[in-house]
């Protein structure tokens, strides 16, 4: 599973648009439908990007576009204006299981291949959209128990707004899951950094593979460039990552209409509007490993990767993901979140960093809902015990003998 797994949405139903009004402090909070915006939305939407809180491609205005591919029923977007200017989008959706808890509440939208879940906030108005966002839910007789939001950047501006914005409203926010991810975050020179963080052993290992992968051809190492066929290198890309075990297993991209029309939207949308970074390697001039970047400096999204399977004895994904670290010579990239699983353990050994990655819960004004609040996490908390003493070494007990 992707690290930003929403809660059950099976039972999901759509909010009313122009449902949730705020009339304090000049802030409302409205409803949209998650259709293509019209122009004056997208200016608005860019506008708000360009001044994020935190570098998020996933809540982009393209990549959003893109994402409708795989909405289910249901899904909308809370817009959160302060005197009329735009400061928070979040895609929403109500839920009638809380995990393997029957409990209605309201949850981000976070599909399997978008690896944040964060709302669009604007700096300097994290806490106030918060607060709206919160306020507007309370209001609402179906936003059930609760809010849920997953794939929040830990300790970030959006994560220590919503906080700070529950705690004002007199409310906990739990962490109820978390996870670590491999990150990329240094200021050293990509050569210098492979040195430090690489262990010299395996550094000469790895030469060693790429000697070995030279002697089966012609290999060349490339970038997209504006002499490239975005689509030529979004079809090799395709039937890359479908000739392995995820063509085997269906979940490869190209298995499906819907997942092949969203990555190629989001792959010319990211080039469209200079987002883009893929890089190759090529055996004989047929790709036999690639990997798309998605740029939001001073930062970068590892969004997708393949290899040819057939050739794994080299490791080509991972002579891929050395020379990627030469996007850290661009100057305008400091740090990238590989987007992997937890313990990964190929990226795992090549970056050493790590970035949090957590799901939070915040429950909604009311005696009744405050209840089941506590009694969901109460519910949350036997669980994770009752894991923690099964995958709790046995104690060693020593024999007289």
């Amino acid at each position: 599973m992707n690290a930003v797994t929403a809660i059950d949405t099976s039972g999901a139903h759509a909010l009313a648009p122009d449902a949730l009004r705020l009339a304090a402090t000049g802030t409302q909070v409205e409803v949209e439908a998650l259709t293509a915006p019209d122009a004056a939305l997208a200016r608005e939407w860019d506008a708000l990007a360009a001044d994020a809180a935190e570098p998020d491609v996933f809540a982009e205005r393209w990549f959003a576009e893109a994402s409708r591919h795989l909405a289910p029923p249901g899904v909308c977007q809370l817009a959160v204006r302060r005197d009329g200017r735009l400061i928070g989008l979040m895609p929403i959706v109500r839920a009638a299981r809380y995990g393997r808890i029957p409990l209605r509440h309201s949850e981000n939208w976070a599909h399997y291949h978008r690896f944040l879940g964060a709302p669009l906030l604007r700096r300097g108005h994290e806490v106030t959209a918060w607060t709206a966002i919160l306020t507007a839910l309370d209001a609402d007789r179906d936003a059930g128990a609760l809010l849920h939001v997953s794939g929040l950047v830990e300790h970030g501006p959006v994560h220590r707004a919503l906080v700070e914005a529950a705690h004002a409203l007199g409310r906990p926010c739990d962490t109820v899951h978390r996870i670590e991810r491999a990150m990329l975050a240094t200021t050293l020179a990509p050569d210098d950094y492979y040195a430090a963080t690489v262990r010299k052993k395996k550094r000469k290992e790895l030469g060693r593979l790429r000697t070995r992968l030279l002697e089966q051809g012609v290999v060349e190492t490339r970038r997209l460039t504006t002499e490239d066929s975005v689509e030529d290198w979004i079809d090799a890309f395709l039937a890359l990552e479908r000739a392995g075990w995820k063509g085997a297993a269906g979940s490869a991209l190209a298995c499906t209409p819907q997942t092949a029309a969203f990555f190629r939207d989001v792959v010319l949308s990211a080039h469209a509007v200079g987002k883009l970074d893929i890089i190759r390697v090529d055996l004989d001039g047929v790709a036999v490993a690639m990997l798309v970047n998605l740029l939001a400096q001073p930062g970068a999204f590892s969004f997708k990767t393949a290899f040819d399977e057939r050739l794994s004895r080299f490791s080509p994904g991972v002579l891929l993901q050395i020379d990627n670290l030469q996007l850290l010579a661009r100057g305008d990239i400091g740090w990238m979140d590989s987007c992997a699983v937890e313990n990964h353990p190929m990226i795992n050994s090549l970056w050493g960093e790590r970035r949090a990655i957590i799901r939070v819960s915040v429950p909604l004004a009311g005696t009744l809902r405050r209840t089941q609040f506590a009694a969901a996490r109460a519910l949350e908390r036997a669980a994770a015990a009752i894991r923690a003493r099964r995958t709790r070494p046995a104690p060693i007990v020593e024999s007289d003998a």
